[in-house]
């Protein structure tokens, strides 16, 4: 392993130490704002996960065998530094490496440092337990252990505080990470490695290796030496590594996509509930999986809503990322472009019709640009690829409803189950809709993307399986032993 001290390249990060690829290839990456080059990063193919993996067992032996006192403190300490200099070592990187607003970037931060701390809480809350037994001479107990190492494969969307709910729990229960970050956004990641081995993390215990599906993620899964499987990302990603987490057995955590109904109901204002659809599909450019990128509004109030809801939309402040007003800027690369493109022409040559928006806006020399305006489609067909796959953009689709249980119905009406929202002021069209809605999370009186440390983020359906958060993401990357003594045994 042969550390390259070259300031024009970003190396992996294995037990500490910036290491060169085994190839000498690098890769780049590109900003958002301008698709110029950001850096160049180390490509890691199947020797360099190797070596990741067996750094990670040595580092889950020493971390796994400390006091969750000293969990909690490296823990701690990291969200310490992170709160006291993130705007300094992290808040460019985010948002010329992922194209965030600064907003957005500031939000990450916060929630990073917020997460770390809930993690580092529960070090100290792996509880065990003892049960009854009908034999009084008999003890049943039941241990919480780690799992070993945990591979995490986390997305560009949200590169910081995404992984940090992906690494940071895992790492509070004990166990080493090897992280495997979305090759758009790379540095970010080890940036946030290289402060949790400043917090005082065994070196060994956190590793990033950077790279491709085929060349690094897939060599990463399938590594014998895997105990347990994070991702967050596509559910066509997640469905294959599904596939490789059954072959051995191991505990997968999959968050996966997601196409989030909002219910807007008769009893709200149309225009206070436009205000509340715009945030929760148009920040960050749509590029989160809980977006609300189907709205299914009651007819008495469709027309005042639509109405301001395009009002909403053609208001936004979007591209400069720098700018505290921008909502969003660019989207990550030119496919997600494309998508969000061919999902709009596809659902209006099904008979869609467009509200507003519906292109990017335009580079100086009149080329069109990796920001695309906020855009909103009406009568979208329930067949049409807008309303039925993630389009990951800045895109919503509305349609009209007659009744809650239509309204219901239509949001039941997708392969995906990961968050809803439903706008009312009636407790019992809310608790109703909550109910029957078949969702991971239901938000009432809000969007669909809500953030909380502690809360069972996850989905039903292809949205995935498993809950990340808090104690849930404990009980994902542990496993439970029972043990049993005959006190009285005469052996």
């Amino acid at each position: 392993m042969t550390a390259v001290n070259s300031d024009s390249l970003v190396d992996l990060f294995i037990d500490g130490k910036s290491i060169a690829p085994a190839t000498g290839d690098y890769f780049d990456v590109l900003y958002p704002a301008t698709e110029m080059l950001f850096a160049k990063v180390a490509k890691a193919n199947h020797l360099d996960v190797d070596i990741a993996v067996r750094c990670a067992r040595d580092g889950f032996n020493t971390w796994s065998s400390l006091a969750p006192s000293a969990r909690e403190a490296a823990l701690l300490k990291a969200a310490d530094i992170i709160e006291q200099q993130g705007e300094e070592r992290l808040l460019d990187c985010l948002i010329d490496e992922s194209g965030s607003a600064i907003s957005k970037a500031r939000f990450e931060i916060r929630y990073t440092v917020d997460l770390l701390r809930t993690a580092a809480g529960e070090a100290r809350r792996l509880y065990e337990k003892t049960f009854p037994n009908d034999n009084p001479d008999r003890l049943s107990m039941v241990f919480r252990e780690p799992l070993g190492v945990v591979a995490v494969v986390s997305p560009y969307n949200a590169p910081l505080s995404l992984l940090t709910k992906m690494t940071a729990f895992p790492l509070a229960a004990g166990n080493s990470v090897v992280i495997k970050p979305s090759e758009e956004t790379p540095v970010i990641a080890i940036k946030f490695a290289k402060i949790l081995v400043e917090a005082g993390l065994p070196p060994a215990a956190v590793n990033v290796v950077c790279g491709f599906g085929h060349e690094c993620g897939q060599p990463l899964v399938e590594h014998p030496d895997i105990d347990g499987i994070a991702l967050t990302g596509s559910t066509q990603t997640g469905i294959r590594i599904g596939e490789i987490a059954m072959k051995r057995m191991i505990k997968t955590q999959l968050e996966l996509g997601g196409k989030s109904a909002a219910i807007v109901c008769a009893d709200v204002d149309p225009v206070k509930a436009a205000a509340i659809v715009a945030q929760g599909i148009f920040t960050h450019g749509g590029q989160i999986c809980m977006a609300n990128s189907r709205v299914i509004v009651d007819e008495n109030i469709y027309e005042a809503f639509i109405a301001a809801l395009k009002q909403q939309a053609e208001a936004l402040t979007i591209g400069d990322l720098r700018d505290p007003k921008t909502v969003y800027g660019p989207l990550i690369n030119r496919n997600a472009v494309n998508k969000i493109q061919q999902h709009v022409e596809q659902a209006m040559a099904q008979g869609a019709r467009l509200l507003t928006g519906g292109e990017s806006l335009l580079y100086q020399d009149g080329s069109p640009s990796l920001i695309y305006k906020p855009t909103v489609l009406l009568d979208t067909p329930n067949n049409a690829s807008a309303w039925c796959d993630e389009s990951f953009g800045p895109l919503t689709n509305v349609v009209k409803s007659s009744s809650l249980e239509q309204a219901i119905a239509l949001a039941n009406d997708s392969k995906f189950g990961l968050s809803a929202s439903v706008l009312t002021k009636n407790i019992n069209w809310a608790m109703q809709a909550a109910r029957q809605i078949k969702a991971g999370a239901v938000h009432i009186g809000m969007h669909a993307f809500q953030s909380n440390a502690l809360a069972p983020i996850g989905g039903s359906k292809l949205s995935g399986l498993g809950r990340s958060g808090g104690s849930y993401s404990i009980e994902e990357f542990t496993d439970v032993k029972w043990v049993s003594i005959e006190v009285k045994a005469t052996l």
